[in-house]
C-alpha cells in the first residue's frame, strides 16, 4: 500500500488544476477563433410616387417712397389688399404667416461725391399655405390683382405621404431579398433565416418647385396654369440573412 505525503497530494491537485485550466483555455481559443456563420448582407433603395396636394407661395409686396415712413405707409396699404384678396380666394387666417419685413434706403453714386440717399424702399412678404391643389393659380392671380408685385416660388408638397412610404419600404425589402437570393444562388447556396433588418433614416419626398418671379403686368387676363407633378417617396434598407451552402 502506497502512503503520500501531504505535500505530494498538494502538487498533484495542483498539478490536475492547471492541465484543466489549459484545456478550458484552449477549447476557449478554438471556439473564439472559429470563424462566424456566412451571411449575405444587402442595400436596396425602393420608391413610390405621390401627388402633391398642397402648395406654399411667397407673395411679396415692394413700394417705395421718398422717406421710410411713406415707403412703409404705401406698402402697409397695398399689402392689407393683398391678404385681403388671398383670404377671399379661399385661403383661411391661419394660413397666412409674414416670412420678411424690409424698409432700407436706396443710394446714388455720383462721380466724386459720396452716395446720397435718394429714397426707401419696402417689402413685406407674407408665406400662404393652400390647401386646396385646384386653388393656386386663383390664389396667385388674386394676390397679384391686388397689387403683389413679387411671387418668389411655388412648392408644391403632399401633406400625407404614410400609404406611399410604406410602399417605397415593401419595394425595397422585396428588391434586396431578390438580390440576395441571386448573390446566394450564384454562390451555389440559399438564404437562410433574416438576421437584421435596418430601416435608414430618409429625408421627406422631394418638392417640386417653381421659380415665379411673376409681376402683375406679366400675368395680364391669362389665367395663371400650374402643373403639379409628383414627388417621389424613398425607403433605404439593410437586409442581413443567413447564407446556407449548397451540399457537395
Amino acid at each position: 500500500m502506497h502512503t503520500f505525503s501531504r505535500s505530494t497530494l498538494a502538487r498533484t491537485a495542483a498539478t490536475v488544476a492547471l492541465l484543466a485550466i489549459a484545456s478550458t483555455t484552449v477549447t476557449a481559443r478554438a471556439v473564439s477563433q472559429s470563424p462566424p456563420p456566412p451571411a449575405i448582407s444587402v442595400t436596396a433603395v425602393g420608391e413610390s410616387r405621390v401627388s402633391p396636394d398642397r402648395a406654399m407661395l411667397h407673395v411679396a409686396v415692394e413700394s417705395q417712397g421718398g422717406s421710410a415712413a411713406a415707403a412703409a405707409s404705401a406698402n402697409a396699404a397695398r399689402q392689407t389688399k393683398v391678404i385681403d384678396a388671398v383670404k377671399a380666394a379661399g385661403v383661411a387666417a391661419a394660413q397666412i404667416r409674414t416670412s420678411g419685413y424690409n424698409v432700407f434706403p436706396e443710394y446714388a453714386q455720383g462721380a466724386g461725391r459720396a452716395p446720397r440717399i435718394t429714397g426707401y424702399r419696402a417689402t413685406n412678404t407674407v408665406q400662404v399655405e393652400v390647401r386646396a391643389i385646384a386653388d393656386i393659380g386663383q390664389v396667385i392671380d388674386a394676390a397679384l390683382a391686388a397689387g403683389a408685385n413679387n411671387i418668389g416660388s411655388v412648392q408644391l408638397y403632399a401633406s400625407n405621404t404614410d400609404a406611399a412610404r410604406r410602399e417605397a419600404l415593401q419595394r425595397a425589402v422585396a428588391k434586396a431579398r431578390a438580390e440576395a437570393e441571386a448573390g446566394a444562388a450564384a454562390a451555389g447556396g440559399s438564404l437562410g433565416t433574416l438576421l437584421e433588418l435596418m430601416i435608414e433614416p430618409t429625408e421627406p419626398p422631394r418638392v417640386f418647385m417653381r421659380d415665379m418671379a411673376m409681376t402683375q403686368a406679366a400675368v395680364g387676363n391669362v389665367a395663371t396654369p400650374i402643373e403639379t407633378g409628383e414627388s417621389v417617396v424613398v425607403s433605404v434598407v439593410r437586409v442581413r440573412w443567413q447564407f446556407v451552402p449548397g451540399q457537395r
